[in-house]
């Protein structure tokens, strides 16, 4: 018998058998790490109970999920997600981030005109309105805009607001749940500075998983109507886009808003592709002083569910709104455009399409009356 060959075997076997372990146990602690990540509070919770039942009976809700008015593709390309992801960590195009820091206004947000109607936008799509001495704050992220900071990193210089200056607010409104949006950290650092919370269906579920009372929770389906305040009603209408935090998607509804004061009213427009619900709301709701519309993290790629620089006069126009202040660019590169393309974008189709546009820069205080200014953000 040779010996050394039954050992060499032998050690073949063990080693193969400790390689299997060692993979084996690699594949369980990814896993592991998975679960806890994806189970970390700052995913929320979907929908269940009486709430998920009240989803179902709702005209946008379908086989386990939400849908837009008319179908909609979130990608039209043929290169896959995976791809998509992959450009988006790893492509830099030339442009995507300013040369060097931006210069906001730090405004004292405690110390505002109590009786004026002002906005105060901190880049991106977060912004403070003050309406009929009623404090609206919408979409704030002033923490972390992804469930890791480092994929999705401020510009340098924008970052300038926390949670701590903001004043207190009787309306946080968020148009739905994505992470640039719906900020856990920023959303759990005001709770208790937040009088109401008005979101879209099923997003009820993240807050109340962590903390809010139901009592505290306006929740509304497209085309319902709330009154929390006298002399302050909240439309919630129709927004063509997506929603999810985690691995499932569009479990939450998401929106646009109408703000209806005694002084003026007020279009959110929250993430939007170009479709006919802005003609629609235009005619259903005349007399808009300001809308607020998404300008930027566009691409072809998706571009029924964000807008489009062509479509941004056309969106302006169809709500026949007074006066318009684009947000969602300034902040983050979510997109592969020029950070300041969105800039450009708009002074083009002010020009080309005659809108009456406030263009102000982070921290401004903007002054809804006559007197609104318009003043350039200086990178």
């Amino acid at each position: 018998m040779n010996f050394k060959r039954v050992k060499t075997k032998k050690t073949v076997r063990r080693r193969a058998m400790m390689a299997m372990v060692i993979f084996a146990s690699v594949i369980a602690v990814t896993a592991l790490f998975g679960w806890y990540f994806v189970n970390r509070p700052e995913f929320g919770r979907l929908p269940g109970g009486e709430r998920l039942e009240r989803i179902r009976r709702s005209p946008q809700y379908g086989n386990g999920r939400f849908h837009n008015r008319r179908p909609t593709r979130l990608m039209t390309s043929d290169r896959g997600r995976l791809r998509i992801l992959w450009d988006f960590l790893f492509s830099k195009p030339e442009g995507l981030y300013p040369d060097r820091p931006i210069r906001p206004i730090k405004t004292d947000l405690h110390s505002l005109p109590e009786n004026s109607d002002l906005m105060v936008w901190f880049g991106h799509s977060s912004y403070l309105l003050q309406l009929s001495g009623r404090r609206v704050l919408v979409d704030p992220v002033f923490c972390a805009a992804a469930p890791v900071a480092f994929v999705n990193k401020p510009f340098a210089g924008t970052d300038i607001y926390r949670p701590e200056d903001m004043p207190d607010i009787d309306y946080l409104v968020i148009t739905h749940d994505h992470w640039d949006h719906l900020d856990y950290r920023t959303a759990i650092r005001l709770k208790d500075r937040i009088r109401k919370v008005i979101c879209p269906l099923g997003m009820g579920e993240h807050f109340e998983y962590w903390g809010f009372e139901t009592e505290r929770l306006i929740e509304l389906d497209w085309d319902e109507t709330s009154e929390p305040d006298d002399g302050f009603t909240v439309h919630c209408l129709p927004a063509r886009h997506f929603s999810g935090r985690g691995l499932a998607s569009d479990r939450t509804l998401w929106a646009s808003f109408l703000l209806e004061t005694p002084s003026r009213k007020v279009y959110i427009g929250g993430d939007s592709g170009y479709d006919t619900h802005f003609a629609e709301i235009g005619r259903q709701h005349p007399d808009i002083d300001l809308a607020v519309l998404e300008n930027g993290q566009y691409d072809e790629r998706w571009r029924y569910i964000h807008t489009l620089p062509e479509y941004l006069g056309k969106a302006a126009r169809d709500l026949q709104a007074d006066r318009i202040i684009t947000v969602h660019h300034s902040k983050y590169a979510l997109a592969r455009h020029r950070w300041d393309e969105p800039l450009e974008n708009e002074r083009e189709a002010a020009e080309r399409d005659s809108l009456k546009l406030i263009v102000p820069a982070i921290g401004q205080i903007v002054y809804l009356g006559a007197d609104a200014t318009n003043t350039l953000p200086t990178p």
